[in-house]
């Protein structure tokens, strides 16, 4: 049975959108779901047609809950470990996707959904949307991106809190605490996700994917490493025919033909 639904979108099919479809279960990822998911984004990966890559549900009360618990009642510690390591590389394949990646948030984003969201780029929530990373009420911690990638996008002392208590946050408060790009109206959640899609498909892919590569990896490195490797990749990036083609379009006062290359 398939859980996840996928789509090309944009003039151009150039935006993917993954849609997270398990609505009885609240969109919560079993072992089948989580496969079917590393399968797709190990696929895209090398895609060069892609350049946006959009994840969104199916259930607007839900984005995800987490992982299934009912399939996990009475797991042995192997059979735990074994469906985490799944889960792992689930999560660090969409974290490691070279696109663009916007997550679209509505309904109750909770433990792993949560982690989902902060595995892509950019988190657009509609005004129904809440986040919580609750594994400490259930005696565990996140273990897919949660602790780590949280203080990334929230000051520390207020990421501790939400990770030290559990506590179910709305949308307005997510988005004051600079979690999310953007917050919008239920019904608009789509759309306003989609236009910012095709606004980063339009440029040169090569760009985009070069800057955000020495966004995540220059976080973990010191500054004298972080300015090399930016320089590098910033060098890779120049020499291309995209680059050539932006100069020219800009000069003849056209909008740019970017073919990735």
């Amino acid at each position: 049975m398939s859980y996840v639904l996928t789509e090309l979108l944009g003039d151009q099919k150039n935006i993917f959108q993954i849609t997270l479809n398990r609505p009885a279960m609240r969109n919560s990822f079993n072992t089948e779901m989580a496969e079917q998911l590393l399968t797709i984004f190990q696929n895209i990966t090398n895609d060069k047609q892609i350049q946006v890559v959009i994840l969104n549900s199916s259930d607007p009360k839900s984005f995800c809950s987490g992982a299934d618990l009912k399939e996990r009642q009475g797991m042995s510690d192997e059979k735990w470990g074994n469906q985490h390591y799944l889960f792992e590389r689930m999560v660090y394949a969409l974290e490691d996707l070279p696109q663009a990646t916007i997550a679209l948030v509505n309904g109750f984003a909770l433990a792993g959904g949560f982690e989902l969201a902060l595995n892509c780029d950019l988190i657009i929530a509609s005004e129904n949307a809440k986040f919580g990373l609750p594994e400490v009420t259930r005696g565990i911690m996140p273990g897919c991106g949660g602790a780590r990638l949280l203080p990334q996008r929230v000051a520390s002392h207020i990421a501790k809190e939400w990770l030290f208590t559990g506590r179910i946050v709305d949308a307005q408060e997510a988005y004051q605490s600079g979690l999310l790009n953007k917050l919008v109206k239920d019904d608009e959640l789509q759309s306003v996700g989609l236009d910012l899609a095709i606004k980063i498909a339009s440029n040169a892919s090569l760009g985009i994917m070069g800057a955000k590569q020495v966004v995540n990896k220059s976080i973990s490195m010191k500054t004298d490493e972080a300015r090399q490797f930016e320089i590098e990749t910033y060098k890779k990036v120049v020499h291309s025919e995209d680059r050539l083609e932006g100069v020219i379009a800009f000069n003849e006062k056209r909008k740019p033909v970017f073919k990735g290359r």
